[in-house]
């Protein structure tokens, strides 16, 4: 893919019993900020970033569904709900091609694949509206799973799987997938004459998951992730703010914020941490821990715990992030994983959370979540005029 859809949330299930509630419902009155919650889950992960997300029946203000524990990916495009979640009242129109054949998705991600056919849907979120756009209803049974996807990664397509009720791909990308999918073939985006016979196919980019942020008819130049900062040892929960625009309102100015341009094809920018420089480093709201490699920090011996760090004491990091212009500094610490876990079971944000991003050839620097704890993070959206310049870029 061209373009970054890149979400990883190693998943350890902590033993809480709820598995709902939070402040993702909590109110908030500006018109273009809406909440975010970290906190238990439909799997009780850690370090998930959820938010409520409406979809209505296009141009309808009373056939709406509101869908909570929604996760926000900045790493993905495009809105994703579990279709066993939608009420068939609903009734969104299947996307079709020109032959009139349904239009299905084999959404991939690091940790798997969300299958599902591409409906239309109004998107509300603040006052702001997406109308008529492309959603994916993942796990919907009328289209089982074909090989053609099922042999990309392990299916998420239930609430337990992912781990989120649906995915808010709100990336610095419009479409998920791009020139890649409207003029090759990835096996991406399938067509299915019958719900046995799905082959791959090109889409057009206005038929492709589209970043909803960028369709809004104002405050639609990106986003800005607003988290408290978290303690070394974690917290129960942590609620925050998703401010759509950049310098648009008084809300979303940039202000001192660093910006790093990334590539503009894939997203990426350079991370120079203890001379290693990791070419493909990208920001990812939807990644639970910071992954990059690094040898010289024992990844966890238990197996409950083996996709993490565990040093035996905490060790306090720096690195330099680069991009193809501007670069900022950035302190982060990484604390021993089982200890974080064991010491704190009813914790669900931690800041201290790393892991192995797998070889170091691969040259990944994952800033997941816990880089997002403290900090104002912006993501302008490619092509769109921010007050430092078109997108796309990150900045905090």
């Amino acid at each position: 893919m061209s373009k970054p859809a890149l979400m990883v949330w190693l998943g350890l299930a902590l033993l809480v019993g709820a598995c709902g509630g939070g402040g993702d419902n909590l109110p908030v009155s500006v018109p273009n900020a809406q909440a975010l919650f970290v906190g238990p889950g439909p799997a009780n992960n850690v370090n998930l970033l959820f938010t409520t997300v409406q979809i209505c029946t296009p141009g309808s203000t009373s056939n709406c569904q509101s869908i909570d524990h929604v996760l926000v990916d900045t790493g993905s495009s495009g809105l994703r709900i579990i279709s066993s979640l939608v009420n068939p009242s609903l009734s969104l129109q299947q996307q079709r091609d020109t032959a009139g054949r349904p239009i299905v998705e084999c959404g991939q991600f690091v940790t798997g694949i969300t299958w599902g056919p591409v409906k239309i849907a109004d998107v509300h979120m603040a006052q702001e509206v997406a109308r008529s756009i492309p959603i994916q209803l993942i796990g919907d049974p009328a289209f089982p799973v074909p090989a053609g996807c099922s042999s990309a990664g392990l299916p998420l397509n239930t609430a337990q799987a992912l781990g989120a009720n649906g995915v808010l791909g709100v990336s610095m990308f419009v479409q998920d997938c791009g020139s890649a999918c409207s003029q090759g073939s990835p096996s991406v985006y399938f067509i299915c004459p019958t719900s046995s016979t799905c082959q791959p196919t090109q889409v057009s980019l206005v038929q492709q998951l589209q970043n909803p942020v960028a369709l809004f008819s104002r405050n639609n130049n990106g986003i800005v992730i607003d988290l408290p900062a978290v303690a070394p040892s974690g917290a129960a929960s942590v609620d925050g703010s998703l401010i759509f625009g950049i310098g648009t309102q008084g809300n979303n100015a940039l202000g001192s914020a660093r910006t790093i341009r990334v590539n503009p094809n894939n997203g990426v920018f350079t991370t120079v941490s203890r001379g290693v420089s990791y070419a493909n480093s990208f920001i990812d709201s939807g990644s639970n821990a910071l992954y990059f490699s690094n040898a010289s920090i024992p990844v966890c011996s238990t197996i409950q715990f083996q996709d993490f760090f565990c040093p035996t004491a905490t060790q306090t990091l720096s690195a330099t992030l680069q991009g193809t212009s501007g670069s900022a500094s950035v302190n982060f610490q990484v604390a021993n994983a089982e200890h974080l876990f064991l010491a704190n079971q009813t914790f669900f944000a931690f800041s201290t959370l790393a892991g192995p991003a797998g070889p170091i050839s691969d040259g990944i620097f994952d800033w997941g979540l816990p880089f997002f704890f403290g900090r104002k993070v912006f993501i302008a959206i490619e092509g769109q005029g921010t007050p430092a310049g078109v997108g796309p870029y990150v900045a905090f």
